[in-house]
């Protein structure tokens, strides 16, 4: 179920429900073309795409869905419809955002993009100056061009900061600037190939582990944002636990918030609290700290939520990612295409 058919000419790949992101990079990359998705190529493209979808290509193309052209869709009666904005439009706008929870999408049909060149640069920088290098990083990359896209990790014991660029090769002005935010740091950019950029943190999760994760929008990355972090990550429970933020806006923001279920346009950065671990014997503590970490970053985050990133399912939650407009919408579609609520381990829309 992960086939993949690349057409080069139509610029347009058919892709089965259960390929992984990595697949369609690969299937896509002699021709110099991609879908943009998610920061690991190990991810579904089907969980990934349903609820949305950010990474590195997201500020220059905009989310996986946007450059969803239609949908093989499997719904609760047993139909199978291939969906798009001219055949049964509603669904369409739902499941561009609204979750695994009005069918099962057996095959996407995306528009692909040339990519041109990519460079990227990470670089590691001492937890004791993560206060000045994030207010210079925001400074940065307020600015920043769409073919730019940052991100940072912030752990107990270091800050790592990455850059992407994508497109034209004038690229040193955008980013070398982002490995001089402090005297004490260690890496380096250059050219890439995006097939290794999107494998960059594949050893950091892979399968096998345990992860619970909460995340939430940021106009910016204000001093109240990094102090909370700051004061959080000092009492994570395993080395890996982490802060990941990613950088948003660009060409996410050129639809309209109601075009799609996804929520979240306006947003200047995606945020996520992730305690990481191995021992089931730490489970109590590490969620426990996942929660009130994302809890006190919740305080400072903008209204609704990217479902893909909330650890804990129930309606409460696509209540408060969606608000009471779209889940209105939203209800009222799954009451036509799923009204005894058969999909309902996730992030849960009851039939209204």
């Amino acid at each position: 179920m992960n086939a993949i058919s690349v057409n080069p000419a139509k610029q347009v790949a058919e892709v089965s429900g259960g390929a992984l992101l990595g697949d369609v990079d690969a299937a896509g990359a002699s021709f110099g073309l991609f879908v943009p998705a998610g920061v690991i190529s190990h991810t579904g493209v089907g969980g990934l795409t349903l609820g949305g979808g950010m990474g590195w290509l997201s500020r220059r193309f905009g989310l996986t869905i946007d450059s969803l052209l239609a949908a093989d869709i499997v719904t609760s009666n047993a139909d199978l419809m291939t969906i798009s904005a001219d055949v049964e439009p509603d669904l369409f706008w739902a499941i561009r955002g609204g979750g695994g929870n009005f069918g099962v999408v057996t095959k996407f049909y995306f528009r692909m993009h040339q990519l041109g060149s990519a460079w990227a640069g990470r670089w590691t920088y001492s937890v004791r100056d993560s206060t000045a290098v994030l207010r210079q990083f925001r400074e940065l990359a307020a600015s920043a061009s769409r073919n730019l896209t940052t991100s940072f990790s912030l752990t107990a014991a270091n800050l790592s900061v990455t850059a992407f660029w994508s497109g034209t090769p004038e690229v040193q002005s955008s980013i070398s600037p982002f490995g001089l935010l402090a005297s004490d740091v260690s890496g380096n950019y250059g050219q890439t190939a995006f097939l290794e950029h999107q494998r960059r943190n594949d050893e950091h999760v892979p399968w096998g582990r345990r992860y619970y994760a909460k995340g939430g929008y940021l106009a910016d990355i204000d001093d109240r944002v990094i102090a909370c972090m700051n004061r959080a990550i000092a009492t994570s429970p395993t080395p890996d636990s982490e802060f990941y933020i990613l950088q948003l806006g660009g060409a996410i923001g050129d639809i309209d918030d109601q075009a799609t279920a996804y929520t979240g346009r306006a947003a200047g950065y995606y945020w996520i609290a992730q305690p990481i671990w191995d021992d089931p014997a730490d489970d109590t503590k590490c969620m426990a700290w996942g929660r009130t970490a994302a809890a006190q970053m919740t305080e400072l985050s903008l209204a609704g939520n990217y479902v893909n990133e909330q650890a804990d399912a129930g309606s409460d939650v696509a209540m408060k990612a969606y608000g009471a407009r779209k889940y209105g919408r939203l209800a009222s579609i799954k009451k036509r295409f799923d009204p005894d609520n058969l999909f309902r381990q996730n992030q849960n829309i009851v039939p209204g």
